[in-house]
């Protein structure tokens, strides 16, 4: 995966990418907003590929899988962060999304360039270190490579 950073600082909550306000709209207004009260023009200019760097905690608050969901629909092609709220980074694989814990996560600049290889647990900053993230185990990689949980039963269970 490669693509542009989007970088955030700690306790990103799933309330700023998944506002309360427009939880009853479709998922597509909802992702409309995502990120808005931290960097109102996130939605419009992300681009399929980029890639989230989050702080400490990305993803606390409430069990909404519409935060993860939300990223996804506007093209993200990964999270990247210090550490997640448990729930979120569960949600995020669910929906088949990577999420990776990278310590040193703080150290890249926005709008870098990144590749990330979430089996080796490697990320390739452009001009830059390249940083240690815990890497995902085989059968998590195996359910983003099918496009989630959903999806991987089914293939799983031959429907």
């Amino acid at each position: 995966m490669s693509g542009r950073a989007w970088v955030f600082g700690d306790d990103i909550d799933t309330d700023v990418l998944a506002p309360g306000i427009y939880m009853k709209a479709p998922i597509a207004e909802l992702a409309s907003h995502c990120l808005e009260a931290v960097e109102p023009a996130f939605a419009r200019e992300v681009k399929p590929g980029d890639i989230i760097v989050g702080g400490r905690n990305f993803g606390i608050g409430s069990s909404r899988e519409q935060a993860a969901e939300a990223l996804k629909l506007l093209g993200v092609a990964a999270v990247v962060a210090v550490s997640f709220g448990g729930i979120f980074f569960r949600n995020a694989i669910n929906l088949g999304l990577p999420a990776l814990r990278c310590e040193r996560a703080g150290e890249i600049p926005a709008r870098a360039r990144l590749t990330v290889d979430a089996e080796a647990g490697r990320l390739a900053v452009e001009d830059g270190p390249e940083l240690a993230c815990d890497p995902l185990p085989p059968h998590l990689l195996a359910m983003i490579r099918d496009g989630g949980l959903i999806p991987h039963l089914e293939r799983k269970l031959g429907r």
